[in-house]
């Protein structure tokens, strides 16, 4: 079994389900221990048609939406931060550094998943947490830089790949793409998917708009893809899973 941790770091409720939700229950089969950070409460999202719960209600429904979709995934640690929902550009940069760099030192991951600097979908916020965490890792590297915790360097950084999560499946030469290296079929874990995907259901309409009214749904639920920031060079290109045994 791996001794491998990986951290999560998105920015909304529901990034994690919609970017790495297979990927996750594939690690955590092989003995890696998960953990998310998720930048906002999401509490510019919608409340659903018929509404979910009120407005004033929303950025609590959304996190314990967020924690049963981890609990589905077995990300067993998740860290909620409390930024401004579409304004997290704004986000001061040391606190936002000083919030991140705990969680790298405390939880201590081998490899982190972000978004890409394009932000999978120039969203804002995407943009701005692909940003912080690139910064927060080289911070928590340093050790001039204070913070709780010893320093602590993480081995692999991925992002996600421009293709949007909903339409790879549907790319015939998604392993020709330059920038994705590394495609996973996680059909094994598609129900877990869906479920986690249905815990938000606040978001049910955007879910339901991109994922669930597809003709090919059944085949959109079953791959996901990464790209490599940094980090060792890869056997070849692209993988079919994380190199986890390295932390046996």
């Amino acid at each position: 079994m791996s001794g491998a941790r990986i951290l999560f770091s998105f920015a909304h409720p529901d990034d994690e389900s919609f970017t790495g939700a297979g990927v996750a229950c594939q690690c955590a089969a092989a003995g890696a221990e998960l953990a998310l950070v998720t930048a906002t409460r999401g509490q510019a999202g919608k409340v659903g048609d018929p509404p979910v719960c009120t407005r004033d209600e929303l950025p609590a429904t959304r996190e314990r939406e967020l924690r049963a979709a981890a609990e589905i995934l077995d990300i067993r640690q998740v860290h909620v931060l409390d930024y401004k929902d579409k304004a997290l550009a704004e986000a001061a940069p040391d606190r936002i550094r000083t919030d991140l760099v705990s969680v790298l030192r405390a939880f201590r991951p081998h490899i982190v998943v972000t978004f890409d600097p394009n932000g999978l979908n120039q969203h804002p916020d995407h943009i701005a947490i692909s940003r912080f965490t690139s910064d927060a890792i080289a911070a928590a590297a340093d050790g001039r830089w204070a913070s709780d915790g010893q320093p602590h360097r993480v081995d692999r950084l991925l992002w996600t790949p421009s293709v949007p999560p909903w339409e790879l499946a549907r790319q015939a030469d998604l392993a020709l793409h330059p920038g994705i290296d590394f495609v996973f079929d996680i059909e094994p874990w598609r129900e877990r998917k869906v479920a986690a995907l249905r815990a938000h259901r606040t978001q049910h309409l955007a879910i339901d708009r991109l994922w669930f009214s597809q003709d090919d749904v059944e085949r959109l639920l079953s791959v996901e893809a990464y790209r490599q920031a940094w980090g060792p060079a890869l056997t070849e290109v692209p993988m079919r899973e994380l190199p986890l045994a390295a932390y046996e």
